[in-house]
């Protein structure tokens, strides 16, 4: 099970397209209201989460978090958040971030030795502890797959599922919706 972390002011497309594409390929998803059961996003869109925290179970296989700011801080500051991290810790899970999200992942040394993107400002780039910093769109180093920002939101999203169901499956959903040629 995919679980995406919603918190107060995420990032609208950064949280849905894993959804939408994730659930294209055959995985399942549920979104996860970290600041209640409904969040609004940073754009003022309301979403109502499937489930709260304490719903997840132990089949987590991937955690994602969106940026979007103050979501982002919002995910940093809840005590699930570290909880979670060391669920997927404990699952050999992997752990999806976006654009301003990473900087959750790094401050917490997670990245350390790896490569990794965010969204392009020093605030983010600062907090990679110990990671590699680069320009590309999307990195997957280990269990860690980071993006650098919504307009790489579709990329990142078929990277997840190429992760989950294979290259075939990735480039299947990504050609029906365009997104490959």
């Amino acid at each position: 099970m995919v679980y995406v972390l919603l918190a107060e002011g995420f990032e609208e497309i950064e949280a849905l397209t894993p959804v939408d594409i994730l659930r294209r390929g055959g995985v399942e998803v549920r979104t996860v209201g970290i600041t209640g059961r409904t969040v609004t996003g940073s754009h003022g869109i309301a979403v109502t989460a499937d489930i709260l925290p304490e719903e997840i179970g132990a089949d987590l296989e991937m955690l994602v978090f969106p940026g979007g700011l103050p979501g982002s801080d919002n995910l940093d500051a809840s005590p699930e958040t570290d909880r979670l991290l060391a669920l997927a810790e404990k699952n050999g899970a992997h752990v999806a971030a976006i654009c301003a999200a990473p900087y959750i992942l790094g401050k917490r040394g997670l990245l350390s030795g790896l490569r990794a993107t965010s969204y392009p400002a020093e605030k983010f780039r600062s907090q990679l502890l110990g990671a590699t910093v680069t320009d590309e769109r999307v990195v997957t180093d280990g269990r860690f797959t980071t993006g650098a920002g919504m307009g790489a939101a579709a990329e990142f999203s078929l990277r997840l599922l190429a992760l989950l169901r294979g290259e075939e499956t990735a480039a299947a959903v990504g050609a029906a919706a365009l997104f490959l040629s």
